[in-house]
């Protein structure tokens, strides 16, 4: 069986190199510099590392040493599976340590073993053309999700002037990622999350690929951070409201058409702003969902058919995501959705990059006028919600097009005190009907 050892390179210098010697009884006997040194009278050959000192942060060489012996013989391992002949001498070895330290120019193939970023863009590029289990490819907003969590760690390493390997992605990033991604780009909990999610995946990836992984990747202390969001909707009267309203502007009684209809059928913004008439047929909306590729069929509201017999059988104008965005806060207002709420509202936050101020835009918990915390988003969920408990679960999924009933409840807003309302509410009429 292969054998790893250290050893100090003694010299007249009160410190010494670090040798890795590599062996396999006749097979090879091979010793190369780790480029690593340590002082002579720390040194430890029994344990194999430094002792106690303050010459050094001899912590981290002892892990670094650790780590590289795991490395060799994870490396030496996978040479039994090649189908080339490898030959291991003193050049693989050198090789080796080089590529594990990133001394050199290595081969793609090389760092893409190694270090987090190489494998994460490499998982990315592929799965540009990989399906699901069903067949269906990854979608393109997932391959985008996955790019922007690269990007983050890119911005990690670039802070902290590192190169992170795959094994370090241990509970010490954890905590400095998180740490970093709060403190310096501002991010919310929940968005954290949905990278520290990625993370994990792609870690797993290379686990299944038979790379090494930290342990501590799939403990509970490598945990998803996650914070309770104060999301609105909009209650069925404040519905009536925007749509009775009147409004002089031809841009906002336009897109105050379009957020009814949105409201009145539950479908993401990338898919009712896209709604024509030839979607129309028998009464019903059919419309197959840019997101899930999910065929909906959704019966018009009274509202909605109002809207449409106003343009002749046409829905409204054409407009932009941040044109809708935009205008349907004004129509909110203008309508008197202008009580204070609890919610997150996206608000400018000043950072310092480079030693120059920036701004950015983040999510910010509070109290505000209800009209500011209005988005695309709010159409969907608060026809969910207006729905639920009025039919049944599962026929609200098949409109929302939800695949699962814990991804539907997400979407329910009620509050613990709208919930003892209409407990209180039909204990009343039980009482009226005696």
């Amino acid at each position: 069986m292969a054998s790893i050892n250290y050893r100090l390179k003694k010299g007249k210098s009160e410190w010494s190199s670090i040798y890795l010697r590599f062996k396999q009884g006749n097979q090879f006997d091979t010793e190369v510099s780790t480029g690593l040194e340590c002082p002579v009278n720390r040194w430890s050959v029994s344990k194999q590392e430094v002792l106690s000192t303050f010459e050094l942060n001899y912590k981290e060489v002892n892990k670094k040493l650790d780590d590289l012996k795991n490395y060799i013989k994870s490396e030496y391992a996978s040479t039994k599976t090649d189908d080339l002949t490898v030959i291991i001498n003193n050049q693989w070895l050198k090789l080796k340590v080089d590529l594990f330290f990133n001394r050199q120019d290595i081969s793609i193939e090389e760092k893409q073993k190694i270090f987090f970023a190489d494998f994460m863009d490499n998982f990315i590029e592929q799965s540009k053309t990989k399906r699901r289990r069903s067949g269906d490819p990854i979608k393109p907003r997932t391959i985008q999700h996955y790019n922007t969590t690269l990007n983050k760690i890119i911005s990690f390493e670039k802070y902290y002037n590192t190169k992170l390997k795959i094994i370090e992605i241990d509970l010490n990033f954890h905590t400095k990622f998180i740490d970093y991604l709060e403190e310096r780009e501002k991010l919310n909990n929940n968005t954290i999350g949905g990278y520290i999610d990625v993370i994990k995946m792609i870690c797993n990836n290379a686990k299944n690929k038979g790379l090494r992984i930290s342990h501590d990747i799939n403990t509970n202390e490598f945990y998803t951070p996650k914070n309770k969001t104060k999301d609105i909707y909009l209650k069925e009267e404040e519905v009536n409201m925007i749509f009775e309203h009147k409004f002089d502007a031809d841009y906002l009684d336009n897109a105050r058409d379009w957020f009814v209809i949105g409201l009145r059928t539950g479908l993401r913004i990338s898919d009712f702003l896209q709604l024509k008439k030839e979607n129309i047929e028998d009464g019903f909306i059919f419309k197959t969902t840019l997101k899930t590729d999910f065929p909906v069929i959704i019966p018009i509201h009274d509202q909605v058919k109002s809207i449409l017999e106003k343009r002749s059988g046409e829905f409204p104008r054409e407009i932009s995501d941040q044109k809708f965005n935009e205008y349907i806060k004004i129509v909110a207002e203008k309508s008197g959705l202008i009580e204070k709420v609890e919610g997150a509202r996206i608000d400018e936050v000043e950072i310092i990059e480079n030693g120059k101020k920036q701004i950015i835009h983040r999510k910010k918990q509070g109290k505000y006028p209800k009209f500011e915390l209005i988005s695309s988003h709010i159409c969907r969920r608060s026809f969910a919600t207006n729905l639920y408990g009025k039919l049944d679960t599962l026929t609200i999924m098949k409109i929302t097009g939800h695949s699962t009933e814990k991804q539907f409840l997400s979407y329910i807003k009620i509050t613990p005190r709208e919930y003892a309302e209409k407990l209180k509410a039909l204990w009343e009429k039980q009482k009226d009907d005696v």
